[in-house]
C-alpha cells in the first residue's frame, strides 16, 4: 500500500520542442498535473506537468527538462507515478485499483474463489478479473455492491456474492 501509484504514461512526442502526448489515468484527466512532480517506475526521472491542451484521446503538456522532440521520443511508453501521499483520500466506498489487485476474492460462505488479477473498465462499470486454482479461465466479477459486499484492504480480501453460475 506504500507503492507509487501509476496515473499517467506519455504515449510520444508532440511538436519538435518538446511536448508529449499524455494518456491520464486519473477520474479527472486533468488532474494529473495537480499532484506535483511525478517520477517513472524506476524513479530515476521526475518531471512536473504542464498541460498545453488536448488530443484525441489525451492530453499534451510539457515536462519539466524535456525541450526537444528527440527526448520526448525518447519517453515514449514511460509511466508516470505518484506517491500515495500525493494522492487524494478516497471516500470509504471507493478505493484506487492498485490497492485490489492481489487481494484473495471468497465467497460469503468462506471458499476461496481466486485472486484480483486486474480490474477493468470498459464503460459501464469496474470489474474484477478473477484467477486461481481451480478456474480454467479468468472470471470476470462485477465490482458493484450487490457482488462484492466487502472489501477488506487491512486483511487482503474480498468477500463476493457472486451471481448465480459465475464460478
Amino acid at each position: 500500500m506504500d507503492d507509487p501509484i501509476c496515473i499517467g504514461a506519455i504515449a510520444g512526442a508532440f511538436g519538435v520542442h518538446g511536448e508529449v502526448r499524455l494518456k491520464s489515468f486519473t477520474a479527472q484527466p486533468e488532474d494529473i498535473a495537480a499532484y506535483g512532480a511525478l517520477s517513472t517506475e524506476d524513479g530515476t526521472q521526475r518531471f512536473t506537468i504542464t498541460l498545453t491542451g488536448q488530443t484525441k484521446n489525451g492530453l499534451l503538456a510539457r515536462l519539466s527538462g524535456i525541450t526537444s522532440k528527440e527526448a520526448a521520443d525518447a519517453l515514449r511508453g514511460t509511466r508516470l507515478y505518484a506517491e500515495r501521499a500525493q494522492l487524494p483520500t478516497l471516500p470509504d466506498d471507493e478505493y484506487y485499483h492498485a490497492d485490489l489487485i492481489g487481494l484473495e476474492v471468497y465467497d460469503t460462505g468462506g471458499t476461496l474463489l481466486g485472486r484480483v488479477k486486474s480490474v477493468l473498465n470498459h464503460g459501464a462499470s469496474d470489474l474484477l478479473e478473477i484467477h486461481g486454482p481451480g478456474l480454467k479461465d479468468t472470471v470476470l466479477l462485477p465490482f458493484t455492491l450487490e457482488a462484492v459486499p466487502t472489501v477488506d484492504l487491512a486483511a487482503g480480501r474480498i468477500v463476493a456474492d457472486p451471481p448465480d453460475g459465475l464460478f
